[in-house]
């Protein structure tokens, strides 16, 4: 039996209007995953049935319907604070066909993360061309003990926080340094000077750990990159 959630959320982002609306709307694939939607040159609202409201750069709507009454929609209003920063309100609402806690406990922590990942990506990134990579772990990165696995692999102790400096070495690409932006249970954030790195914990929900990075680097060959990390990924869990 399918059941209603909404998740809501209300966050400071480091940036004005314009560059958030930008984030969310044109340039997802910057902290979150390519968007379907194809933005117009001149920014007006793409010719899409699930557009319910565009007005840049305050408030955005995407509304998706389906038989038997599923929906599953995303709201963002985003309001000036001051000079350098905006409050994001965001609300995701939609049906849950089975399952229904632990898809919204992993819905919940999600979101979370995302957010997070916006407002480093407007911080550091903003409206830079980007090249989306992921990678999913192997079957056994879904045992409960994984994400202990991977924060060893990426040299992450009980006593690292954010902040602290970290690097890795990853086969075909060298050795990554980043500093840790993101850090709980289910989710590690790492950030260079030209990426965001992110490490998801779905084994928690159900899953396996994955990979989702955004590259920023002028050329980044997404091909090469999504072959290292995919091995390195299968390597770590091997």
């Amino acid at each position: 039996m399918s059941e209603k959630f909404e998740i809501r959320r209300e966050v400071v982002v480091p940036g004005t209007p314009e560059q958030i609306w930008a984030a969310i709307s044109a340039e997802t694939a910057g902290w979150m995953f390519p968007s379907p939607l194809e933005i117009p040159a001149d920014g007006s609202s793409p010719d899409s049935p699930i557009i319910a409201t565009w007005e840049p750069p305050r408030e955005l709507a995407i509304h998706m319907q389906g038989p038997d009454g599923w929906f599953n929609n995303l709201e963002y209003v985003v309001e000036a604070r001051d000079e350098s920063t905006a409050v994001v309100r965001y609300v995701h609402a939609g049906v849950f066909a089975e399952d229904w806690d632990n898809q919204y406990d992993g819905a919940s922590k999600h979101t979370d993360f995302y957010l997070h990942s916006l407002g480093q990506y407007v911080r550091y990134f903003a409206g830079k061309p980007v090249t989306y990579v992921s990678a999913e772990g192997p079957e056994s990165s879904s045992s409960p003990q994984a994400m202990g696995t991977l924060r060893s692999a990426l040299g992450i102790t009980s006593g690292t926080a954010v902040g602290d400096a970290t690097s890795v070495e990853v086969p075909g690409i060298g050795t990554v340094d980043a500093i840790v932006d993101y850090i709980n249970d289910w989710f590690i954030g790492l950030r260079t000077e030209d990426a965001l790195l992110r490490f998801y914990g779905r084994n928690a929900f159900g899953g396996t750990v994955d990979a989702a990075h955004h590259l920023f680097a002028e050329g980044a060959d997404g091909g090469s990159a999504t072959t290292a990390w995919q091995a390195w990924l299968d390597g770590v869990f091997a």
